[in-house]
């Protein structure tokens, strides 16, 4: 009698058990779902501000497009050779960050609109390579901003000011945007200059997108 008391009583404990891990277990699915859906909010909050930097940019960059081929047909039509190709190189650069822009646009609705964490990551992972990338590109129109005043006129008249001044204010700035082209990556973005350099609304909201994205993942893990 006693025997079949202690198995009932273990019996009713184990059930008791196995209630009590169903009901961690939905307890902990639950917190885990209310905690992915506050920090996906949180990063689409951010990606949300992206976004409107984005836009704002495509509007002022092809206001600038239209400047710029306003200015190039006229330089070109009047052979003014040096503003041509700084006006043109600088309009053909600027372009080509447009097309990049409104690509991160139509990435950053998707990423808004995907359930699914580890794709959301992989897609901000491909915004912040491709923004750097533009990045790099746009820096590479810095020296055609020095050459925009030249002229043959220029040189013929005052040759001393144009190669001791003019000229290497130029290289400088030249050297400054390869270096700046073949430095910018990833694996600089701990340094102080880059730090500098993408201290910008741009950058920082796609970094902490992607921490409160990550932090789901160390989340889980604890759990």
């Amino acid at each position: 009698m006693e025997e079949l008391q202690l198995q009932s009583i273990l019996e009713a404990y184990n059930q008791r058990l196995e209630e009590a891990k169903v009901l961690n277990l939905q307890s902990w699915i639950l917190n885990q779902r209310c905690f992915e859906i506050l920090q996906k909010q949180k990063a689409v909050s951010k990606l949300r501000t992206l976004l409107n930097f984005k836009i704002v940019a495509i509007i002022l960059g092809l206001i600038w497009v239209w400047f710029l081929g306003y200015l190039f047909y006229f330089s070109f039509r009047r052979s003014q050779l040096f503003f041509a190709v700084s006006s043109g190189a600088i309009l053909l650069i600027t372009l080509i960050a447009i097309v990049v822009y409104i690509s991160h646009v139509v990435l950053i609705y998707n990423i808004n609109n995907t359930e699914n964490v580890i794709k959301a990551q992989e897609k901000i992972a491909h915004l912040q390579i491709s923004t750097i990338n533009i990045t790099r590109i746009l820096f590479l129109q810095t020296p055609f901003y020095c050459t925009f005043s030249w002229n043959i006129e220029m040189i013929a008249k005052s040759p001393a000011s144009f190669w001791l001044i003019s000229v290497p204010v130029a290289l400088l700035f030249t050297f400054f945007s390869i270096w700046l082209f073949r430095n910018i990556s990833l694996k600089n973005q701990n340094k102080k200059w880059f730090k500098i350099l993408f201290n910008s609304p741009e950058w920082n909201s796609l970094v902490k997108a992607d921490t409160f994205l990550e932090e789901i993942n160390s989340f889980k893990k604890e759990m």
